[in-house]
């Protein structure tokens, strides 16, 4: 299967974007970013018996190749220390909710990723606790040098998974509302409601000692300091 990320281009037939094959994005800078603002993916993948299945994970990206955070004890974890497991991965980021004259034409903005691979483990326990600090500082930037590190019990109960992110697509629905020309006229109102995560004021677990305030790295988070739109 050829590679999309050198590239740039849909020359890959497992995840080229066919309907509305304009919205399909091949770069590696588009399909980063996505899956770096993500927090959570959706792993699709078949059992033994046939069965399809679908997961959702925590993940974090490692240069070229997608980290999946899980249990030793899972179905996916054990099946993929037997042989690599065929899996299809998604990631989706909804940036507004497109209300049209018409409920065929409404729609949403969106930002998506699949990715196509095979998951395999990753192996050694210096490789797994850099990975345990990316899912850490993943979801809280700088967070993994300020906590207890990882125990030698607790990386043997954790799986790390990893996909290459050679064979991987961004879909991207921007704008407004795609109404029919014979409907613009109706006393309808129409337009976009713009969706932003964001996160409220940081609350204390309650046997945190007196003394100990909420640390720099979690004050400038970036969904602390992220705005919604008007």
């Amino acid at each position: 299967m050829p590679t999309t990320r050198a590239s740039g281009h849909p020359t890959d037939d497992a995840v080229r974007v066919r309907r509305l094959a304009e919205r399909g994005r091949y770069d590696a800078a588009t399909v980063d970013a996505i899956l770096d603002e993500a927090f959570v993916c959706h792993v699709c993948f078949a059992t033994p018996d046939g069965r399809p299945a679908i997961i959702p994970t925590l993940h974090a990206r490692d240069g070229d190749r997608l980290l999946l955070h899980g249990s030793t004890g899972s179905r996916l974890a054990k099946w993929a220390r037997q042989r690599p497991v065929p899996v299809s991965v998604a990631v989706t980021l909804v940036d507004g909710i497109v209300l049209a004259r018409s409920g065929f034409h409404h729609s949403m903005n969106y930002r998506s990723v699949v990715i196509v691979g095979e998951a395999a483990p990753l192996t050694g326990d210096a490789a797994k606790r850099a990975a345990l600090d990316r899912f850490v500082n993943h979801v809280s930037p700088g967070r993994a040098a300020q906590v207890r590190p990882a125990t030698r019990r607790e990386i043997a109960a954790t799986e790390v998974l990893t996909v290459d992110l050679a064979h991987a697509s961004a879909k991207i629905r921007t704008g407004g509302v795609n109404d029919e020309p014979e409907d613009l006229d109706l006393p309808i109102w129409a337009g976009v409601l713009p969706v932003h995560m964001v996160a409220g004021a940081p609350l204390p677990d309650a046997a945190v000692p007196a003394g100990v305030d909420v640390p720099e790295h979690v004050r400038a988070h970036p969904l602390l300091s992220a705005t919604a739109p008007a």
